[in-house]
């Protein structure tokens, strides 16, 4: 998804943000705005009136714990790509008076750098590393917002509820680990209003775009190598088999056509894969898994899909049984109604909300499904796979 611009083309700064303020102030006091604030504005601003702060307050600031915010660092995958979204974000943040700011997936700061000034005024606003930037914190803002509605946000002045982040604006865009769908966190440029460019937004998105294609080179790195670890064991190992990562992600495969990704294995757990059929996981190194049929034959699949949830997997060596959310339920129904032509993504999202809005959504939906029952759905487009049968009732 893009970001939506917050200031329309060719609008004059200092008077958009008078505006701005006339417009807040009549809303929170309960009076008549001489206009409306956009939708997503007044969305957020209802939920953080409901929370109850207050918007000439500082709110919910908390001193944040230097220890705290270096071991969230260390833990955070996006330590590996900082240096992609510094490339990006940061050569001309000086020049340009802004802040490129990085969080975690809870709205904690965890990278800031940028303008010294910028930085400077950014310290008497508590946005600082560490920093718990949501909008139950610190209301209305472009990271906490971004993470609320989970798509790009950008405000200017006083879109912000906080009367002290008026004079802001701030553009932030979620990042998702591209194996599983999960957000990993908020990336966000901010900076004086009445500096804002039309390019941030576009900006941003590509360092995202880019950060999040170096998050799935080094995946694929890290196959490479569980491929090359595992090599000695799988050469010994008779019959189609695959080598997966925990996530399910395939390393390596053998006697069966190839695949991305089948479900994600645990230990003493049967899992279903098409092609193979029922299969037991077997730990292999530390962070890999061989995965073969318990017993010959087709890999055929049926899957049962009953009205409350239930997905009963039946293949020639046995059976296996989960239970599926009602949204998972709605995507399993809708890419078998699809046939082997299947949805795109953008089908997906304009079948499930009814427009094309909800692309990045509709995807970590899938990702989370496929974890669930692993390569019974392919991708690009989504589909059943060959070989899988989905009956209902």
């Amino acid at each position: 998804m893009t970001v939506t611009g917050a200031v329309p083309a060719g609008a004059d700064l200092p008077r958009l943000a008078r505006d701005l303020v006339r417009v807040h102030d009549a809303v929170l006091s309960g009076g008549r705005p001489p206009s409306t604030p956009r939708i997503l504005v007044e969305r957020s601003w209802r939920r953080v009136m409901s929370m109850g702060l207050e918007p000439g307050s500082s709110n919910g600031r908390r001193t944040p714990s230097a220890a705290e915010c270096a071991a969230r660092r260390a833990r955070s995958p996006l330590a590996t790509v900082i240096g992609d979204l510094r490339a990006v974000l940061t050569s001309a943040a000086d020049a340009a008076t802004y802040l490129m700011v990085v969080t975690d997936a809870e709205g904690v700061v965890l990278w800031r750098e940028g303008s010294a000034r910028v930085l400077k005024i950014a310290d008497q606003l508590g946005f600082v590393e560490g920093a718990l930037w949501t909008e139950r914190a610190v209301g209305t803002n472009a990271i906490g917002t971004a993470l609320a509605e989970a798509a790009p946000v950008e405000l200017f002045s006083a879109e912000h509820f906080e009367q002290a982040q008026h004079p802001w604006y701030c553009t932030a865009a979620p990042i998702h680990d591209p194996r599983t769908g999960a957000l990993l966190g908020v990336v966000d440029v901010s900076g004086p209003a009445l500096t804002l460019h039309p390019a941030i937004g576009a900006l941003v998105e590509s360092a995202v775009r880019l950060a999040e294609m170096s998050l799935w080179r080094h995946h694929q790195e890290w196959l490479e190598r569980l491929r090359r670890e595992t090599d000695h064991v799988v050469s010994g190992v008779e019959g189609p088999l695959l080598v997966v990562d925990d996530d399910g992600w395939v390393a390596h495969h053998a006697g069966m056509a190839a695949r991305d990704r089948i479900a994600a294995p645990r230990q003493d757990k049967m899992l279903t894969v098409p092609g193979l059929g029922l299969c037991l996981p077997e730990r292999v190194g530390e962070r890999g898994w061989l995965v073969r049929p318990t017993s010959s034959g087709s890999g055929n699949l049926t899957a049962r899909l009953a009205a409350d949830g239930t997905l009963e997997v039946v293949s020639e060596s046995g059976s296996w049984r989960t239970t599926l959310s009602r949204r998972h339920v709605e995507i399993l129904t809708l890419v078998d109604a699809a046939g082997p032509t299947g949805l795109t993504a953008r089908g997906l999202s304009e079948a499930v909300f009814g427009d094309a809005e909800h692309i990045v959504t509709v995807r970590a939906e899938v990702s989370r499904l496929r974890r669930t029952i692993g390569a019974l759905v392919s991708t690009n487009p989504y589909r059943l796979a060959e070989g899988v049968a989905l009956t209902r009732g």
